[in-house]
């Protein structure tokens, strides 16, 4: 168990996946995570078949790889008592994070400048789909949308003249959840030493553009370089590339330093007669337009060997390089088990592979206990919110709350 953040309170106000992420951060180290649901619930929670997973509340693997540690409560936010529970929570609270949209916040009263005149010390992290400014600053943002799309990834990573790739959910996100956090704890920190707490914000967009911005960057010398999407045969370093291997497995190599690692690698693939030949220094491939050519050449000598044995030859050599795994394989991987990326979970059915989040704080591991069920702790939380057994009574009869008991029919519980 890992208690580096206990005594932080965090009231968590969102749905999917990246803001989820960024609390799950703090309630991995010992913070108190409060995770504020409708009695819909977060959409995540039914996402199941969509993700080739079963769809069962006890068995939910991506909700709890975004919600582990946290404690969960069904508030009806419509009501003036729903609204003042929030507000109870958030007298004790160090944090607010919330992913809804300006509009809604400012519809609910629960814009920054609305909580910070209420709670001076509360930091407060946003996270958009678009930014905080400019015209399309109130559209729904998801990260396939925002990050992939309008950030530029898919139509700049896809070969050229092909369908852009297959994207994979969650990625985007996971980056821009990650970003808050690092903001949000600055700002933490900063309320601690001034008892002031800032507004954090963060945007999938600007994310998106933040990863690729190496490229971005160098775009604007449009003399210089090729203009994306290109090709693999005419990618700018060939050492950077993935070769299929004769098993129809691809094997990515990357050695940035091309001429450094020339006279090394070409024995490697049996062709040590082109060593010394000036024709493919890296200059000369790229003043001539030779990649596709010399591509060629390391391509036909890669479909000669499995991915196995290229792997052998090329660790025997300390070539930097990494077989393109697919996910069945990563989850056997003894790397990934030995540096505790997996955490196996008891499920009723089946134990699970679940996924700890990147960044490890001291020598003790977090505790990786299952996301809360619909509701599961909203009596609990009320009751150390100061509210009795009577005010609860009326409180769930007029529908300020709901709990696990009362939703669980609906959710095949």
């Amino acid at each position: 168990m890992n208690n580096t953040l206990e005594g932080i309170r965090v009231v968590e106000l969102s749905t999917f996946i990246a803001v989820p992420a960024c609390a799950r951060f703090f309630a991995d180290l010992g913070a108190e995570v409060i995770k504020i649901e409708a009695a819909g619930g977060d959409a995540v929670r039914w996402n199941g078949t969509s993700e080739g997973r079963v769809d069962d509340p006890y068995e939910n693997t991506t909700f709890d790889l975004e919600n582990a540690n946290k404690k969960g409560i069904v508030l009806n936010l419509k009501t003036p008592e729903g609204k003042e529970a929030l507000f109870r929570m958030l007298e004790k609270a160090d944090i607010f994070l919330t992913n809804w949209r300006p509009q809604a916040l400012a519809k609910q009263g629960l814009t920054y400048e609305a909580l910070h005149e209420r709670f001076p010390a509360l930091v407060y992290g946003t996270l958009t789909g678009y930014g905080d400014k400019g015209p399309d600053k109130d559209l729904p943002g998801y990260d396939f949308t925002a990050y992939w799309a309008r950030g530029g990834v898919i139509d700049s990573l896809r070969q050229k003249d092909e369908w852009p790739m297959n994207l994979v959910p969650g990625m985007g996100d996971h980056q821009a959840g990650m970003c808050l956090t690092a903001g949000v704890m600055a700002a933490l920190f900063d309320a601690k030493r001034t008892g002031v707490g800032k507004r954090v914000s963060a945007s999938l967009f600007h994310t998106s553009v933040w990863v690729q911005s190496i490229m971005i960057q160098a775009a604007q010398y449009t003399e210089l370089g090729q203009k994306y999407p290109i090709s693999h045969r005419t990618g700018d370093n060939p050492f950077n590339c993935a070769y299929r291997t004769k098993d129809g497995r691809f094997m990515q190599i990357s050695m940035p330093p091309f001429d450094f690692f020339y006279p090394k690698f070409m024995p490697l693939i049996g062709r040590e007669d082109l060593v010394g030949n000036e024709r493919y220094t890296i200059d000369n491939i790229t003043k001539n337009k030779l990649h596709a050519e010399f591509i060629d050449i390391v391509s036909e000598a890669f479909e000669k060997k499995t991915v196995a044995e290229w792997d052998e030859i090329l660790t025997a050599n300390d070539i930097p390089h990494s077989v393109a795994q697919t996910w069945e394989e990563f989850l056997e991987d003894p790397q990934a088990w030995a540096n505790d990326i997996f955490y196996e979970m008891d499920y009723p059915n089946a134990k699970r592979a679940l996924v700890r989040q990147p960044v490890f704080v001291g020598e003790d591991l977090p505790n990786y206990d299952l996301a809360p069920l619909l509701g599961e702790h909203s009596e609990e939380i009320l009751r150390e919110l100061g509210y009795s057994d009577e005010e609860l009574e009326k409180m769930h009869e007029a529908g300020v709350y709901a709990t696990w008991d009362d939703l669980k029919a609906k959710h095949n519980g």
